[in-house]
């Protein structure tokens, strides 16, 4: 049995669904060592309350969000609030998106029917410097583990998400337009440009802009 927490663990919300917000905020509010002390609708929504709340100790963070998706909320979480820990929340577990989340430093990954139990288990022992992953997760993880003289298990490369202005940017880029030329029509400066041009290199993984022009056109993120 796990030792009583004499802290209280303060945790940040983060699900563009209301109900789920409100679910796991009624699961909690009756458990004394754990406080939801803020709440989010979107990545950028997070990041502005965790500026406001510096005490917060634990992100659950939904993984399908519009916008800033939720594995690039919490790459950004850890480069800007490391004392953080984040546990994705998903309705999906494929061993690609249980690793993109490990990647991107989360510390564990529930899936949205956990019961209140597991939700609550989940977060103390992140908080307490664990991992933690639903049964189906950890199954996921264990049946891609690579064994002796077998080949490596190929990940399944997904889209990564981009925001609306990610995409304008992308187009213009494909329309082989210089950053001054795209800041005009953007009405944007062209700093705020070269930031998207570099943003969207990491996001896919490109060394080149024809790396990266490949890579929408193999996802359909162009025309």
């Amino acid at each position: 049995m796990d030792e009583p927490f004499h802290e209280v663990i303060q945790v940040l919300l983060v699900d563009d669904h209301p109900l789920v917000i409100e679910g796991i905020s009624s699961l909690l509010k009756d458990v004394d060592d754990l406080h939801v002390v803020a709440t989010a609708s979107s990545g950028y929504e997070a990041l502005q309350r965790l500026q406001e709340q510096p005490a917060v100790r634990i992100a659950i963070v939904d993984l399908n969000m519009p916008g800033m998706g939720g594995v690039d909320l919490i790459r950004l979480m850890q480069q800007q609030y490391p004392a953080v820990r984040a546990l994705a929340l998903s309705v999906y577990f494929d061993y690609s998106s249980v690793t993109d989340v490990l990647d991107a430093g989360g510390a564990g990954y529930l899936l949205k029917n956990t019961s209140k139990k597991e939700l609550i288990d989940a977060i103390r022992r992140v908080a307490a410097g664990n991992r933690f992953f639903s049964q189906e997760v950890g199954d996921t993880l264990l049946q891609n583990i690579p064994r002796p003289n077998a080949p490596a298990p190929v990940r399944e490369e997904r889209p990564v998400e981009l925001t609306a202005r990610e995409k304008e940017v992308l187009e213009l880029i494909a329309d082989e337009l210089p950053n001054s030329l795209i800041a005009k029509k953007l009405f944007i400066s062209e700093r705020t440009v070269e930031s998207h041009r570099k943003n969207l290199l990491t996001k896919t993984n490109s060394k080149s802009v024809v790396g990266l022009i490949q890579y929408a056109l193999r996802h359909k993120l162009i025309d």
